[in-house]
């Protein structure tokens, strides 16, 4: 029985360590967090940061793992990769690669040299260094830490009397305690946040989602729900995917999901945000299943223990298919969802993660999320009504 060691505990999992056990995988879930739901569901705990790139190596080594990923779990992809490399397990690709990747400063610095467009982009290690380049500052900018993921210490500043706050926001959320600043990209139609995968470093499943926000939100740059097919054009959509699969090649990334944004500026420039050797969270793997059939979730648990991989083709989705990211406007105990009748037919799917009394938090970040939807129209008119008017017909009722 092979053995694959996947990182964190949050229900993101649950799906993975499903078709890990489908191909009759032991799973070994490891945070420092035993409470997690997902170790419920693990054959075997370990209590360990998944940080420590050596704390994780030895444990490795002692369970005799035949091979690890850190899916939806983006504080731990690079020690993922660290343990692939050391023990000569499969892998996603080059250590190097994937640090390049996983730290925001980094990848601008590597989109800038190899002729990508990438937007205006300055990483700092200090609140001194940050405030010293004064002059610098395209504004509107947008500060984020270099090495978190969900959204959490990101926002965006217009000028620089209200700069200050955000980066410390940036710091407090950073691992490493740096933080970047980036030209704010002005987009045409929505960004994409979506999954893909690679087979031998070539990119043979690509999606692209219309990420939508909540404007009331309190961190309105939390992604709030996500449709499909994008607001790309064919033309758009095919440089993308080009300019993608040159990344991976210049990288010389190999077998791996992918987690990656992208958007169209108003200026009709393609631009790559980010990409991510890992599943996103937010179910996005799940919903490229339901809604193409294509099951990338099933070929990254096969090929991190060095199994073949099933045929993964190109394929789009079928109808007009939704995710809404349930979520509540204050800080409260939870007491129902509400959802206006009309919506009901298009619900596929309702995966609520809270039950009356709980607490529930303001939108800040992913961690705030209490549940999703999963819904599927048979027109686009259908569907762009329903996204438009999510607040009206879907409420988080708190006491």
């Amino acid at each position: 029985m092979k053995k694959l060691m996947l990182f964190g505990g949050l229900r993101y999992l649950l799906p993975v360590i499903e078709a890990a056990h489908q191909q009759g995988y032991y799973v070994i879930t490891c945070d420092y967090l035993p409470h997690n739901i997902a170790h419920k569901y693990s054959d075997e705990y370990v209590d360990v940061s998944i940080v420590d790139k050596e704390a994780v190596l030895k444990v490795a080594r002692e369970k005799k793992i035949d091979g690890i990923m850190s899916f939806a779990v983006d504080p731990g992809v690079i020690t993922a990769s660290y343990v692939q490399n050391e023990m000569g397990l499969p892998s996603f690709g080059p250590y190097e690669s994937v640090c390049i990747l996983q730290n925001k400063d980094r990848f601008r610095a590597f989109l800038t040299e190899h002729g990508f467009n990438v937007p205006k982009a300055k990483g700092f290690g200090s609140m001194d260094e940050a405030l010293a380049a004064k002059d610098w500052y395209p504004w509107p900018v947008i500060v984020k830490p270099t090495d978190s993921a969900g959204s959490k210490g990101v926002s965006r500043v217009d000028r620089f009397e209200d700069l200050k706050p955000a980066l410390e926001d940036a710091f407090e959320h950073s691992i490493s305690g740096r933080v970047i600043v980036e030209e704010f990209i002005e987009k045409q139609g929505c960004s994409s946040d979506s999954d893909s995968f690679s087979l031998d470093g070539g990119l043979v499943f690509t999606s692209f989602s219309a990420q939508r926000f909540d404007r009331d939100a309190t961190n309105e740059y939390v992604p709030a729900a996500y449709s499909w097919p994008s607001t790309f054009t064919d033309d758009q959509e095919a440089y993308l995917k080009s300019e993608l699969q040159r990344l991976l090649t210049l990288l010389h990334m190999q077998t791996s999901v992918y987690n990656i944004e992208t958007r169209i500026g108003t200026n009709g420039k393609q631009y790559i945000m980010e990409v991510s050797p890992r599943g996103g969270g937010n179910r996005l793997a799940e919903m490229a299943r339901m809604g193409t059939g294509v099951d990338i979730i099933t070929a990254c648990v096969r090929a991190a223990v060095g199994d073949s991989v099933p045929t993964i083709e190109q394929k789009t989705f079928d109808g007009h298919w939704a995710e809404v990211i349930l979520h509540s406007e204050k800080t409260g105990k939870f007491k129902q969802l509400n959802i206006s009748p009309e919506v009901v037919p298009y619900i596929k799917q309702t995966d609520l993660w809270v039950k009356p009394g709980d607490t529930v938090n303001t939108f800040r970040g992913a961690n705030d999320t209490i549940g999703t939807l999963v819904m599927r129209f048979d027109t686009e008119k259908k569907l762009l009504d329903a996204m438009d008017g999510v607040n009206s017909w879907c409420k988080v009722e708190t006491d």
